[in-house]
């Protein structure tokens, strides 16, 4: 049974630009290789509401996809892990 979720990561952009389009590029495709329904919104840079990390800036990344129950929390498993992830939120929708 699939449930609809909604992911928001925020990536550090300290290391540059292709870092983050990589950083992009590699949630981008592991939410379509496991979930269906899916879009991607990129906010872009903005300045963040504090700093994380000593980073006053951060390149958000809206995902809206349908999936198992299981994957969300592989894919906080694998943020978590991942360098130039600042924070990840995730949230069921009804």
């Amino acid at each position: 049974m699939a449930n609809n979720y909604e992911t928001m990561l925020v990536f550090s952009v300290a290391d540059g630009e292709e870092k983050v389009q990589a950083l992009v590029e590699k949630f981008k495709s592991l939410i379509e290789a496991n979930g269906t329904e899916v879009a991607v919104d990129e906010w872009g840079k903005r300045r963040l509401a504090y700093p994380i990390n000593y980073q006053p800036e951060g390149y958000y990344m809206l995902a809206t996809y349908a999936s198992e129950p299981s994957f969300p929390l592989e894919l906080e498993r694998v943020a978590n892990i991942t360098e130039g992830v600042l924070r990840l939120m995730t949230v069921k929708k009804a």
